[in-house]
């Protein structure tokens, strides 16, 4: 789960968009990858969320995990709240073998 470091969420507008990241991209990829899915419910269901800086990197990775067939899925924050509407928000990618996520954004710092 990358998260949008610029937009200064509160941690609970964060849960919510997690949420929504981790729902979305679990749908997708029980249509797109479900032997990833498979493996990734029988094995714990690690989710990691790690800050990006700002959109612009947040779209560079998304492109570089679909180039590599992975599964992504943003979220566009519907502007209810703390931020403006279609705001993109969270990157979810996966589910995907680890040294794979690793190579990707392994270089992001913990959220």
């Amino acid at each position: 789960l990358l998260v949008r470091n610029d937009l200064r969420m509160g941690k609970g507008k964060i849960a919510a968009q997690c949420s929504h990241a981790t729902l979305g991209c679990y749908q997708r990829a029980l249509k797109m990858a479900p032997a990833n899915v498979l493996r990734w419910s029988r094995s714990g269901q690690t989710k990691v969320a790690v800050k990006v800086e700002d959109e612009e990197t947040m779209l560079a990775l998304e492109a570089q995990a679909r180039a590599a067939g992975l599964v992504t899925y943003i979220v566009a924050d519907a502007g209810r709240t703390q931020i403006a509407a279609g705001s993109l928000t969270v990157l979810a990618i996966g589910p995907a073998p680890k040294h794979v996520l690793n190579d990707l954004v392994g270089h992001l710092k913990l959220l």
